[in-house]
């Protein structure tokens, strides 16, 4: 059985709540938006991470968090700081027992950062997170009384999870009527459709009236083409695992935000990954690898180029290595000044500088790579199919074409050792004047959605790490891996880790000011270095 309903004549408002960096505009709903409007629905999309009134609470958090860890302690704060606040919002909406709430609280930031929390430390903590919720509550009375939406959809990930949840419970308790919708990331690892946490989850909202599991258009679409059973949750199964062909799709629809705002534009070329990485849920959420060509992305980023005035894109594909060479090409055809910022797998092609230097000409602006490891043993272990020297010769390419090179860092993959961790430090010191920039975080382990997340659960105990409360309190079990290392080694790995690269002057830039100086830091390191960020 099918439900049909006229949702031609309904208002169907996206959104994207807090925290979710805003260094572009919303990809997904804008996407969604781009595929049903010409389908004849109204659709608005809002970014709410451009609140200031609401982004501005997690550097609270975070200032009021730093004066209670040591500084020993802090290894990668922003990293671990984000963690500890997401899991507190998301008690500080669930708790009835007080007592209860404080202790999982002191248990979370204990896990996290190996300290006894004082008492005052939580107090303080609470109060940031209270006045984060009164805050979103007056943002979204407001949203509501000028929207008056029917449909309520949000894109969510395990970094906006609470703040959905919140803005779900209160538009359903102000306007029963609303559908209420969810997507995102989220369902790619947390909450898979086969988490232990995902029925509990939908047993604990029951102000969420439907779930879309996956690439949304189609399936959205379909919903609301009343072509699907009625029923709470839709995977791509309900539409028999058929996905979008990339070519077809319009260019995702800005015009509901103020483009300018944003450090970048986005744009992307393709959906999910043509590589097996053991940790990443990439082709858990997006299916088979598809791209588009060359020509089209080229023509498209031109286009939102010439409709909002950005220079500078964001690409939001997995990879950008199966066209880069393509892209960069076209670009250098078109003689349009567009700079494109993109992932980068360091493998063989990204090593000769004569690419990079093409790539460069075209266009390539920043490099994200992700290195993971500085260690063969662990690199073989995360099914990464580099080399160490390979890293170190793509970025002594890239940064020698002057392309921004971001660096991503993985701590306690299951099995690194000690040894292999000292290499990594090597690799980064050896490497230091090609690398712009470092983001390290310690290995997360989840259930399902990983691609290695069966045998790891399989091969070593797996236990939560929070004490029981937290089932009710967060939604979302933490949980860990009985194998080396142990939390305690990757821990200390992460402050040795943030040390190094401060003693070696890499910068790990957050905030405009620091994105500044590693810029200035960049230019005086490279000749051909791209423009600074001030600049575009």
């Amino acid at each position: 059985m099918v439900y049909r309903r006229n949702t031609q004549q309904e208002r169907i408002l996206l959104m994207l709540l807090p925290y979710w960096a805003p260094l572009i505009p919303p990809l997904g709903i804008s996407c969604l938006k781009s595929y049903l409007a010409p389908q004849g629905y109204a659709v608005r999309t809002i970014d709410a991470n451009m609140e200031p009134q609401l982004w501005e609470m997690h550097h609270i958090y975070l200032q009021v968090l730093e004066k209670g860890i040591p500084v020993e302690k802090q290894g990668n704060l922003y990293m671990t700081g984000y963690d500890v606040f997401m899991n507190h919002l998301s008690a500080h909406l669930h708790f009835t027992d007080e007592a209860e709430y404080l202790e999982l609280m002191s248990a979370v930031v204990a896990e996290n950062f190996f300290i006894v929390p004082e008492a005052g430390l939580i107090g303080r903590l609470n109060d940031v997170a209270a006045e984060f919720f009164r805050r979103l509550e007056i943002y979204l009375e407001g949203v509501l009384a000028e929207e008056r939406p029917d449909i309520f959809g949000l894109s969510v990930y395990s970094v906006s999870l609470a703040a959905s949840l919140f803005a779900f419970k209160y538009v359903k308790s102000k306007m029963p009527h609303v559908k209420t919708v969810m997507g995102g990331g989220v369902f790619a690892d947390q909450l898979a459709v086969d988490a232990p946490d995902f029925q509990g989850f939908l047993e604990k909202t029951p102000y969420i009236d439907h779930v879309f599991v996956g690439e949304g258009e189609q399936l959205f679409l379909k919903w609301l083409q009343g072509d699907l059973p009625q029923q709470r949750v839709y995977t791509l199964n309900d539409i028999n695992r058929r996905l979008v062909d990339l070519s077809t799709l319009d260019n995702p629809d800005f015009s509901d935000f103020d483009v300018k705002k944003y450090t970048q534009a986005a744009g992307f070329g393709s959906r999910s990954c043509p590589f097996q990485c053991s940790f990443c849920s990439e082709t858990v959420q997006w299916g088979a690898y598809r791209k588009k060509g060359a020509v089209q992305l080229v023509r498209e980023l031109c286009d939102l180029s010439d409709r909002y005035g950005n220079r500078l894109f964001l690409l939001g594909d997995s990879l950008v290595n199966p066209m880069v060479d393509q892209l960069a090409r076209e670009f250098i055809k078109s003689g349009r000044e567009i700079y494109w910022d993109g992932y980068l797998r360091a493998d063989a092609p990204v090593c000769d500088p004569v690419n990079t230097m093409l790539w460069r000409k075209g266009g390539y602006y920043r490099a994200r790579l992700g290195i993971e490891s500085g260690s063969q043993h662990v690199l073989d272990l995360m099914n990464k199919k580099i080399t160490p020297d390979q890293i170190m010769d793509a970025l002594a390419a890239l940064a020698g074409a002057g392309i921004k090179t971001t660096t991503y860092w993985v701590i306690g993959h299951p099995g690194e050792r000690e040894e292999d961790f000292l290499e990594t430090l090597d690799l980064i010191e050896e490497c230091r004047d090609d690398i712009y920039e470092v983001d390290w975080h310690p290995f997360y382990f989840f259930p399902t959605g990983q691609v290695n997340s069966k045998s790891w659960r399989e091969e070593n105990g797996i236990r939560e790490l929070y004490p029981p409360s937290a089932r009710d309190l967060l939604l979302t079990r933490t949980w860990v891996l009985d194998t080396p290392p142990s939390r305690a080694e990757v821990f200390d790995r992460m402050c040795r880790f943030g040390k190094h690269c401060k003693d070696l002057g890499i910068p790990n830039p957050y905030s405009l000011r620091d994105i500044h100086h590693a810029d200035q830091r960049w230019s005086r390191l490279h000749n051909n270095a791209v423009p600074p960020l001030t600049a575009l």
